[in-house]
């Protein structure tokens, strides 16, 4: 998974106020509870020393995302009265959290953007009017998205109708429009539901290549509320434990390269030294994800280490302890790693942590 949706936070050189909520609809009054999370995390925030008008940015654009039906959370993050990044999640925190700190800690964001599978998802259903005797009709709802942050940040909904008895035709054209949507959001996935022989002719008008990524899955693709992805229940189905393509090759390629004892390596103490050399191609990273320590960070992502020591030896001053996850996804981040969030029960790794690396030697470079 590749990480430049964080680029915007990490290009303030903060410190950061960041907030996790549960700002869920589907609660009694959810606009009062809101005020009184609201309220929560101005408190917190300026007990830790955060200024009026980055606490005020926060708390401002807490609660906003009324458009997004049902359970789901929000992440927030400001800098210097500005907010950097405010990014639904699909699935609230287990417990509210408002802190200020040197650098954000962005790792429970980003877990929740794993595996980022990108698709486009289709649902052909069939219009009767036994009222009025109208002909038959058909419609198609269809849009495109990155699994399973679309769950509550979806794109563009397109929806088309037209004449039963017309619908080869119809369905070539509907057809050329996913196809377009779907290449130009290289989807990987093509799922679709709905009234079965209408939505064969339609998958049978893609083309060949898009075929073959089609994935038909039950039901009708109806029921996701304002602001929830086309057909969020039979996604869900049909992503289940299941990895993006790019993150199926980072982690085959790690699993080749430990193999062979060279390009690969696990644990804390090497994912770090390997990030210290800005060696890093693919961090691959256990969930659920384990408490580690913290590490101690400079001024730059590579100045990251297990001890204030280490870092003083190589000449760095001022150095800082703070949440293990947080260093790491900022040393990714800023030398263009990309991240690889893989179960533990598929692939269980030393300390929960191991790199895929550019380079073997650190004397040089691919």
């Amino acid at each position: 998974m590749k990480l430049t949706f964080l680029d915007p936070v990490y290009a303030s050189p903060g410190p950061y106020a960041c907030a996790y909520l549960d700002t869920s609809r589907d609660v009694d009054d959810p606009e009062t509870a809101m005020g009184l999370r609201r309220r929560h995390v101005r408190e917190e925030l300026a007990g830790q020393g955060a200024d009026t008008a980055t606490v005020a940015a926060v708390a401002g654009a807490a609660g906003a995302d009324r458009r997004v039906a049902g359970r789901h959370g929000q992440a927030i993050f400001a800098s210097h009265g500005h907010l950097v990044l405010v990014d639904e999640l699909p699935e609230p925190p287990a417990h509210d959290a408002a802190r200020f700190t040197r650098l954000p800690d962005v790792l429970p964001l980003v877990v929740q953007h794993a595996p980022d599978i990108p698709y486009t998802a289709a649902a052909v259903h069939r219009v009767t009017h036994a009222d009025t005797g109208a002909p038959e009709e058909l419609e198609v709802d269809f849009q495109a998205g990155r699994w399973p942050s679309s769950m509550v940040s979806p794109g563009v909904r397109h929806h088309r109708r037209g004449p039963a008895d017309q619908w080869p035709r119809g369905a070539a054209r509907i057809a050329a429009e996913l196809a377009e949507l779907a290449y130009g959001s290289d989807a990987e996935a093509i799922v679709v539901s709905g009234t079965p022989w209408a939505r064969n002719v339609l998958v049978n008008r893609l083309p060949r290549q898009l075929r073959e990524r089609v994935v038909a899955v039950a039901g009708d693709g109806r029921g996701a509320g304002p602001g929830r992805a086309l057909m969020e229940r039979e996604l869900e189905a049909a992503f289940r434990g299941r990895l993006s393509a790019r993150d199926r090759a980072r982690m085959e390629t790690f699993l080749a390269q430990r193999a062979r004892g060279g390009g690969a390596v696990e644990g804390m103490a090497d994912v770090v030294a390997a990030l210290q050399r800005g060696q890093v191609s693919a961090l691959l990273l256990n969930t659920p994800v384990q408490f580690w320590g913290p590490l101690w960070t400079g001024s730059e992502p590579t100045e990251i280490a297990l001890s204030p020591a280490e870092l003083e030896s190589f000449g760095v001053l001022g150095c800082q302890e703070g949440p293990a996850g947080a260093a790491l996804i900022r040393a990714l981040v800023r030398t263009g790693a990309e991240l690889v969030v893989v179960p533990r029960r598929e692939l269980p790794l030393e300390e929960g942590v191991g790199v895929l690396l550019r380079y073997t030697d650190p004397g040089t470079r691919p």
